[in-house]
């Protein structure tokens, strides 16, 4: 017997800056992502003092801008997922196809036409849209003219955008979340509040600023969804990275316990708590300011405690590990956040430190943290993939590292955590948020692109596909 509840909601996860490509249809306007270069060092390059977000046309730097053409072919992309055996389909809406330049009153009807075909398409298959409202991609016009997150005006702006996303759709959607990875911003802001050194990245009070920002600008948006259906489930949504010592020193401990809060709990305790945790100030008395030093309005704080948010979904690719009494210790060198190297774990060939135990850990820390529905709603191995002559790619390297995290997941349900669903990332070959790269594949469906934009772009069907296929239909009961 299986340990997935019936009503389990197994499917795949995307984010409408990889895939969608059309940069410029249908009326829609830059944003951060199609400025971003492409190739590993990116977020080196955009961190540099002179970064100023200027996009060259005559050069293919920008992968963001091409995708892999879904908005051409998400009917065809979609068939493939259904017949995958999809119970829903996690994916964002861009930001600008709604509101090209982020600050307009009224939105661009032709990207609302977009995403009825997109919606349309899944129902047509019975698979449950799960929609982020902003992953990793808001409009360029918002970093440039009003410097990003740490403005309070873009609370405005995104209330008018989400108000309408949930006003359009929200008889056919039910599951929502409201930003991606919110907490990632700790290591590098770029992505989801669109700063970089030039415009104050560097200052971390402007993160804790832009964070606040968009905790009440998230807040405002669970709001609108249950006034509209107080059945609807908005929902927030972090990365976390479950965190070890390297050893039993005292110091290693408490190093942990701080990173937990620094990382992995803050964003989660002022979302689903709906107030600000008891460690607020010693996390930014560190930094060189205080909580009082913010820009908070008079109905803030209330708006976060009357609306958190009805369960967290978060994604999961790695563990982390302290030691801050060791100084020569070796660094997780793939690692995204940081950390010395896990002498037990294995990495991946983009020096990922893969740790399925951890994802057992996470699920029971966070659901006995917060006692609220759980959602992974990111999950999966980045790696090089070797079509062989017909294109076949036998990636039995993904199938063991996700068939060794779905046995956590029903670990973690046997231990009394209530798990909604699970969506691996890319579940079709995208371009890499992290590296700007193609080569980067975590999909069950190779796409014929390459790192430098050359490619048919047809789908193939990978070994991994046929294998998730027969996990959903026994409910992750056979995992072959």
């Amino acid at each position: 017997m299986s340990s997935f509840p019936k009503n389990f909601m197994w499917g795949g996860a995307t984010a409408a800056n990889q895939l969608e490509g059309a940069y410029q249809a249908g009326g829609k306007g830059l944003s951060i992502a199609d400025a971003l270069p492409g190739g590993p060092d990116r977020f080196k390059l955009v961190n540099a003092p002179d970064f100023d977000w200027t996009i060259d046309e005559s050069q293919h730097t920008y992968p963001n801008h091409d995708g892999i053409d879904h908005y051409h072919r998400f009917k065809e992309d979609i068939a493939l997922f259904a017949e995958m055996g999809f119970k829903c389909y996690r994916f964002s809406i861009a930001w600008t196809r709604i509101f090209p330049n982020g600050d307009e009153k009224q939105p661009n009807e032709a990207g609302l036409k977009f995403y009825d075909q997109v919606i349309e398409t899944c129902q047509k298959y019975d698979i449950e849209p799960v929609i982020t409202i902003s992953h990793y991609e808001m409009p360029l016009n918002l970093v440039k003219k009003y410097g990003g997150w740490k403005n309070r005006q873009l609370i405005t702006f995104y209330e008018r955008f989400a108000r309408t996303m949930l006003a359009r759709y929200y008889k056919q959607v039910k599951y929502w979340m409201t930003f991606n990875e919110i907490n990632s911003a700790f290591n590098f802001p770029v992505m989801g509040q669109g700063l970089v050194a030039s415009n104050g990245a560097d200052d971390k009070q402007n993160i804790y600023q832009a964070w606040h920002n968009q905790f009440v600008a998230g807040a405002k948006a669970v709001k609108i969804g249950h006034d509209l259906d107080p059945d609807l489930k908005v929902g927030c949504m972090v990365l976390y990275a479950t965190t070890y010592s390297y050893d039993a020193n005292p110091v290693n401990q408490l190093a942990t316990l701080e990173q937990n809060q620094a990382f992995n709990h803050f964003c989660g305790d002022v979302q689903v708590r709906g107030e600000y945790p008891a460690y607020t100030e010693k996390l930014m008395n560190k930094f060189g300011f205080s909580f009082s030093d913010l820009e908070i309005g008079d109905e803030d704080l209330a708006t976060l405690k009357d609306n958190p948010v009805d369960y967290i979904g978060f994604s999961y690719y790695m563990s982390t590990t302290v030691d801050v009494a060791d100084k020569n210790r070796e660094q997780a060198s793939g690692n995204l956040i940081g950390g010395v190297k896990n002498p037990f774990l294995k990495t991946s060939d983009w020096g990922w430190q893969v740790d399925p135990i951890g994802l057992r850990i996470a699920l029971n820390e966070l659901y006995n943290r917060y006692r609220k529905p759980l959602f992974v709603v990111e999950n999966g191995l980045g790696a090089v993939d070797k079509p062989d002559d017909q294109f076949h790619v036998q990636d039995d390297y993904r199938i063991d590292y996700l068939r060794e995290h779905i046995k956590a997941m029903a670990g973690a349900i046997t231990d009394g955590v209530d798990l909604m669903g699970y969506t691996p990332w890319g579940c079709i070959d995208l371009v890499s948020a992290s590296t700007g790269q193609m080569s980067k594949r975590y999909g069950f469906i190779y796409v014929d692109l390459d790192d430098q934009g050359n490619g048919t772009l047809n789908r193939y069907k990978k070994a991994s596909f046929d294998w998730y296929r027969e996990v959903i239909k026994s409910n992750g009961e056979n995992l072959g």
